[in-house]
């Protein structure tokens, strides 16, 4: 398979539950690519300088060294997917003049229209990284209201615990793609959204999200410390950041 690249400019959703309440509601753009093809249009590159870019040494393993999908191949390999017989695909926020900064991106195992199985790959803004693998058992098809479930293992955000669990829909349509992730820990957690429809990446559609959402994963970072500002406002505890977990894939 041979996906030419595409872009979702869609929207992202935060919404805190407990004690103290959050939400918000953000333009988004990411894309969605065939990690071994090289072409797209003039402003999209692939390992190398560009207005939009996006590296395989950003995705794949350890943050900053990345292997780009000969990792993901293994991690999918190793949970026992015939990786023969899918099509992984990378759905991300690709890097705006060479500056990259992912909360979240997710490698899609596909056979055909079907999902197969995802690696969400989570980066905090400490540095680390972890990457929660999803599947079901014997790689059924994943739709929209299969709710997939993980532990929580991985410091996010300083204002949540590093507990209870998170709990993933993936609904990808040859039209659209919506994720919906609910970090769910008792009372408390958030719930997280983006979605958007699959359109074809342009230079027309790089230059208008350049226009639209001016300096890209700089302003994904910047919009993360404005609302931990707000959340501070209001009262949340911080809490410091702990160690890593030691494995790279739960």
């Amino acid at each position: 398979m041979s996906l030419w690249p595409e872009h979702i400019a869609g929207f992202t959703t935060h919404a805190r539950r407990g004690a103290i309440r959050n939400a918000f509601r953000y333009g988004v753009d990411y894309v969605l690519i065939d990690p071994r093809a090289k072409s797209g249009p003039i402003l999209f590159s692939r390992n190398r300088f560009n207005l939009f870019s996006v590296r395989d040494r950003d995705h794949g393993g350890t943050r900053g060294r990345g292997q780009g999908i000969a990792w993901a191949e293994g991690v999918f390999g190793r949970a026992g997917l015939d990786t023969g017989t899918i099509d992984i695909l990378l759905l991300t926020q690709p890097g705006f003049l060479g500056y990259v900064f992912n909360p979240v991106s997710f490698w899609l195992a596909m056979e055909g229209d079907v999902l197969r199985a995802v690696i969400a790959e989570v980066n905090n803004t400490f540095g680390d990284r972890h990457s929660y693998l999803c599947y079901r058992d014997g790689f059924a098809p994943i739709g929209p209201d299969t709710p997939l479930e993980a532990r929580k293992i991985f410091h996010v955000s300083p204002f949540q615990d590093v507990a209870g669990g998170y709990r993933f829909n993936f609904d990808i349509r040859p039209d659209r793609i919506t994720i919906r992730i609910a970090h769910e820990n008792g009372s408390e957690g958030v719930i997280a959204t983006l979605g958007g429809p699959r359109c074809a990446l342009s230079n027309r559609s790089i230059l208008r999200a350049a226009m639209r959402r001016p300096l890209g994963a700089l302003r994904t970072i910047a919009l993360i410390y404005w609302q931990a500002l707000i959340l501070k406002l209001k009262g949340a505890v911080y809490r410091g950041r702990p160690a890593p977990p030691e494995q790279e894939v739960s």
